[in-house]
C-alpha cells in the first residue's frame, strides 16, 4: 500500500540507445555501464527500449519473408532466457545500483525452436525479477518474427517506487490494454520503443510517441517513461547490405523519442529526438491525486454499470495434460521410469 502521507518521489531515466547489434553479450554490458550512468545521476528507475537485448528485426520491413528467413534464425539464436544467464547480469547490476529496471528483450520460448517473444522484463531493486511482460500483438511486419503473448502479462507491480505497468511500442495504441493497468491501480507507466526509420513516409515515429504517451498520462492521470531505442551505421550496413536505397532509409529523422510525461500529458523535462543519450526526470507521485477530481476513467469518471470489460489472464500453454505425465511434470521419462522400478 502506498503511504499517502509520504508518496514516492524520484528520478527516472529514459535510455535512448542503440544495441551492439545482435551481440547479446555486448548489448548486455553496455546495458550494465548505462545502468550505472543513470544510478550515479540520481535514477531510481532506469527504462530501456523495446526489444534492446540484442535488437530489433528490421529485415521484416526491408526483405521478402524468404530473405528475411535467416535472419530470424541469427535473432533466435542471439535471444535471451528467461531466466537464463543474460537475465542474471542485468538482475546483479539492478542489485548493485539499487534502481529499477525495465529492459526490453528478445525472449526465446522454452518450449519452441520457432517462437519469439518481444517482451520486457521488470526487475526490482533488490534484483528480483517482478514480471514479464510479452508483448500481445506483433505490429504489422513484426509478425514475421514474434508469437504473440497472453493476458498473464498484463499486470501492475507493486514497486518501492509505486504501481508500475508496462507495455511494448504499438501496444500503446490499445486502449483495452492501457485500460487494464489503470485500472489495477498503475501511476507509473512504463513503454518502450524502437526506432523506425522504414515507416511509411507520411508516419513521424517521434510524433506518434509523443501523441501516445501524452494521451495515456493524460487519461489516466498518471507519470510515464517512455524509452526508445537509435539507430547507428552498423545497424544500417548491417540490415541493408548493398542495397543502398534501403541504407538511405536508415538516415531518416524523426525516428525515435524518450522521455517521461507527467499526468497533465506535457512533458516533465524536454524529451530526446534521435540522438543516443539519457533524459532524466522527476516523478512526484503526488501529483497524481488532484487532476483526478476532474477525470477519473477507474473510478467516479466511468459508468460501470454500462461498460465492463473482461480481460483472461490465464497463461496459455500449448497443451494441458489432464493426468500428470513425467512430461507434464518436467521430468525426464527416463529418470520417472528409473524411480518407479526402483
Amino acid at each position: 500500500m502506498l503511504d499517502l502521507r509520504n508518496l514516492p518521489r524520484f528520478t527516472a531515466a529514459a535510455v535512448q540507445a542503440a544495441p551492439v547489434f545482435l551481440d547479446t553479450d555486448a548489448t548486455v554490458d553496455k546495458a550494465v555501464v548505462l545502468i550505472a550512468e543513470a544510478a550515479r545521476n540520481g535514477a531510481s528507475l532506469v527504462v530501456f527500449p523495446e526489444v534492446f537485448v540484442p535488437g530489433y528485426p528490421y529485415w521484416n520491413w526491408t526483405m521478402n519473408p524468404v530473405q528475411g528467413s535467416p535472419w530470424f534464425e541469427r535473432l533466435y539464436r542471439t535471444a535471451v532466457d528467461v531466466p537464463g544467464p543474460h537475465i542474471d547480469t542485468l538482475r546483479e547490476a539492478a542489485r548493485r545500483h539499487e534502481v529499477v529496471l525495465v529492459i526490453g528483450v528478445n525472449e526465446r520460448s522454452a518450449h519452441s525452436l520457432g517462437v519469439l517473444y518481444n517482451s520486457l522484463v521488470t526487475i526490482g531493486p533488490d534484483g528480483d525479477v517482478l514480471g514479464v511482460h510479452r508483448k500481445l500483438v506483433p505490429t504489422w511486419a513484426e509478425k514475421l518474427t514474434w508469437t504473440g503473448g497472453d493476458g498473464s502479462s498484463l499486470r501492475v507491480h507493486q514497486t518501492p517506487l509505486g504501481p508500475l505497468g508496462t507495455l511494448a511500442c504499438g501496444e500503446n495504441t490499445n486502449t483495452l490494454a492501457r485500460f487494464t493497468l489503470l485500472a489495477q491501480g498503475e501511476l507509473i507507466h512504463v513503454a518502450g520503443y524502437i526506432a523506425l526509420p522504414v515507416a511509411p513516409a507520411d508516419y513521424d515515429m517521434s510524433e506518434a510517441i509523443a501523441v501516445r504517451t501524452a494521451a495515456h498520462s493524460f487519461e489516466g492521470k498518471v507519470f510515464s517513461v517512455v524509452a526508445c531505442s537509435s539507430l547507428t551505421a552498423e545497424i544500417a550496413d548491417t540490415v541493408a547490405g548493398d542495397d543502398q536505397e534501403i541504407r538511405a532509409l536508415f538516415d531518416r529523422p524523426r525516428s525515435a523519442l524518450s522521455g517521461i510525461f507527467g499526468p497533465d500529458g506535457r512533458p516533465v523535462t524536454e524529451p530526446l529526438v534521435d540522438d543516443e543519450g539519457i533524459v532524466y526526470g522527476e516523478i512526484d507521485l503526488a501529483r497524481c491525486i488532484q487532476p483526478r477530481q476532474m477525470h477519473d476513467i477507474t473510478g467516479h469518471y466511468n459508468r460501470f454499470d454500462i461498460f465492463r470489460l473482461h480481460v483472461d489472464n490465464r497463461p496459455q500453454a500449448p497443451v494441458t495434460f489432464t493426468r500428470q505425465t513425467a512430461a507434464s511434470q518436467g521430468e525426464p521419462l527416463l529418470a520417472r521410469s528409473e524411480k518407479e522400478e526402483a
